[in-house]
């Protein structure tokens, strides 16, 4: 990625996938961002409407087009695939977007083999891995979105119940994005006050079902958003911009991102949301923070969600 120019696909241009594109051209990230879909008419008027508000930006080329103009594209954002209905969870996709997942991937490895595959689609950890078998890519270069929304989305929580900016406030959501995420409470801290400390001394206003109550806020934060208006779409674009730009300029930044695990926390084979260093070679590094013997247990128990959930999955 030490090229002049910087080229961006996004497979799919729904709802996640044209503010992913949005909120890219507005951070100025990609000198060429390119969007593929099913629904070409789809993609072209994302396209044109992106396209008349260039003026405003840094130069960007904005195209709709095939897989062939994806080719030797830098990083590839997979948004594509079928969303949750009412009532569905993550998981419930599997079947669904597997067969998606089957025919989309071998085009996007033909076209851009040297790329990094973000993949954003739900279930985020399943088809990660789905995506990570049918690529034949190492594994540092398939990363999923993981639980950097979902941790954005707990710092903001705190962060509003104990009225500070929530760029003092810091933690992480691990494991599955879904319904088995763990908070790291021991890990959890406010200007670098331990958040048990700051509850006692400061907030004064942390009861007994303080921790459960945000968690089940976290857990619960897409199906209300879906509830009321039928997807979710800013946050998460901005979740996959930050990955984005972390890849891009090469920082080095500690990201919850869907990661393959090697042994990390006792966890072998399956992608999840864990601390990792992303930079220009996609995941660097797995950090193993230090969780507490409960938080431990309820990430294996994640774990274990989600590789029965692959058990289902007869990859071919």
């Amino acid at each position: 990625m030490k090229k002049n120019t910087i080229k961006v696909s996004i497979i799919g241009a729904g709802f996640v996938g044209s503010t992913t594109a949005y909120a890219l051209m507005m951070e100025g990230l990609a000198s060429e961002i390119v969007i593929v879909d099913i629904n070409k008419e789809k993609a072209v008027g994302e396209v044109m409407d992106l396209a008349h508000g260039i003026p405003f930006v840094k130069p960007v080329d904005i195209l709709a087009g095939d897989y062939k103009d994806t080719k030797d594209s830098d990083i590839v954002i997979i948004t594509a695939g079928a969303g949750p209905k009412p009532g569905e969870t993550r998981l419930d996709l599997i079947d669904k977007n597997y067969k998606i997942f089957k025919s989309m991937v071998p085009e996007i490895v033909k076209y851009s083999p040297n790329s990094i595959l973000l993949v954003v689609s739900n279930p985020v950890d399943i088809l990660t891995y789905v995506t990570y078998k049918l690529s034949g890519f190492p594994p540092e270069r398939v990363i999923g979105s993981g639980t950097v929304l979902d941790s954005s989305r707990f710092r903001y929580l705190l962060s509003k119940h104990f009225n500070v900016d929530v760029r003092n406030v810091h933690s992480y959501i691990l494991g599955e994005h879904g319904d088995s995420e763990i908070a790291a409470w021991s890990l959890t801290n406010i200007a670098g006050i331990d958040v048990d400390n700051y509850c006692k001394c400061i907030c004064k206003n942390c009861d007994g079902n303080f921790k459960m109550g945000i968690l089940d806020q976290v857990r619960n934060a897409a199906y209300e958003i879906l509830d009321r208006k039928g997807y979710t779409s800013y946050a998460v674009a901005l979740a996959v911009v930050r990955i984005v730009e972390a890849i891009l300029r090469d920082e080095n930044s500690i990201l919850t991102v869907s990661t393959l695990l090697k042994g990390q926390y006792g966890i072998e084979d399956v992608y999840m949301g864990v601390p990792t260093v992303v930079g220009d070679t996609g995941a660097k590094r797995i950090l193993e923070v230090n969780l507490n013997e409960e938080e431990k247990g309820n990430l294996k128990e994640s774990s274990a969600v989600l590789k029965e959930s692959l058990s289902e999955i007869k990859f071919q």
